[in-house]
């Protein structure tokens, strides 16, 4: 059974030493590994049951690090390093030649961030390490913001650094560079707004080769329970039979539970308790969950594409 603790000093030891932890972000809980043994990079792949063809996020904790992981110098991955670190951004960029191959899935590229998280930062410090991490759970399952949520579907890790709930709740919002400008590949918290403030956007829609980042399959952050979005199925649904996740209003009929994203309406609040309130009604007695679309502007559209991967595979 995993050991859940707080003890940063032996969560950093056990990296150090090949080992994988699960720690806090402020997006949700990651499985870290040293991004640069391949063995125990390995390790994390084995454990989240994750197919080698999705690559995995490298997490540093200074800039610096964007040269030893990159073989590329571009100004504008400095840029928004200085706006958006430490925060939920992914920037993908070229890889050195320092990066294995697994963490990338053999791609000449590789996704970095710096996360906004005081235990995450630490841990990468204290490790000596840049820390390869995926989110800690099963591979296509409901992702954790709580240790809680890692123990459940990874009791197996080496350690569980628990840092209370996550603030974000969701993944980080991935983008690429091109000549142009940015190309956003997974929405998060970081919008296209945000992001336009410091670099123009690009005006391509090339496919890129490969997955360049994970969250890009079709069904993904999956519950064990069928979960549907009100007005996005036409599967009969019986209230008294199912667990409601509420945006603002409250809903119509007599749901077996009620469970709100934000009472009043609030995006990001709504993001933060997300994936919170899926693991809630999995392990409750509901038989299955319909959710509440929201508008997809802003951190919607991000709150909107994992509620629709998360309710593909229930189709």
């Amino acid at each position: 059974m995993g050991i859940v603790g707080v003890d940063i000093d032996h969560a950093a030891s056990i990296i150090a030493n090949g080992g994988v932890v699960a720690f806090p972000t402020e997006t949700v809980y990651g499985l870290g590994a040293n991004a640069l043994n391949p063995n125990a990079v390995a390790k994390v792949f084995a454990l989240k049951e994750r197919p080698s063809f999705d690559p995995l996020i490298v997490h540093i904790a200074s800039a610096e690090s964007i040269n030893l992981l990159s073989s590329s110098n571009d100004p504008r991955v400095f840029q928004l390093a200085e706006r958006f670190w430490p925060g939920p951004l992914t920037i993908v960029v070229p890889k050195s030649t320092v990066v294995p191959g697994i963490v990338t899935s053999d791609l000449d590229t590789v996704g970095i961030r710096m996360p906004n998280h005081p235990i995450a930062l630490e841990l990468i410090k204290k490790s000596g390490c840049v820390i390869a991490a995926p989110s800690a759970n099963k591979f296509g399952r409901v992702s954790p913001t709580r240790a809680e949520h890692v123990l459940k579907q990874l009791p197996e890790v080496d350690y569980i650094l628990d840092g209370g709930r996550t603030t974000v709740g969701i993944e980080s919002t991935v983008i690429t560079l091109d000549e142009e400008g940015f190309i956003i590949l997974r929405h998060g918290a970081i919008t296209h707004s945000h992001l336009a403030q410091v670099l123009k956007p690009s005006g391509a829609h090339k496919p890129l080769k490969g997955l360049a980042s994970p969250g890009l399959l079709k069904s993904h952050y999956s519950p064990n329970k069928p979960l549907y979005i009100a007005g996005e199925t036409s599967k009969p649904i019986d209230p008294s039979r199912a667990g409601y996740i509420a945006f603002g209003k409250k809903p119509e009929g007599n749901y077996k539970r009620v469970e709100y994203l934000s009472e009043t309406g609030d995006m990001v609040e709504a993001a933060a308790h997300l994936f919170e309130k899926i693991h809630a009604f999995e392990d409750s007695d509901v038989e299955y969950i319909v959710a509440d679309p929201v508008p997809e502007v802003g951190i919607g559209i991000a709150i909107m594409d994992r509620l629709r991967k998360a309710a593909y595979r229930y189709k």
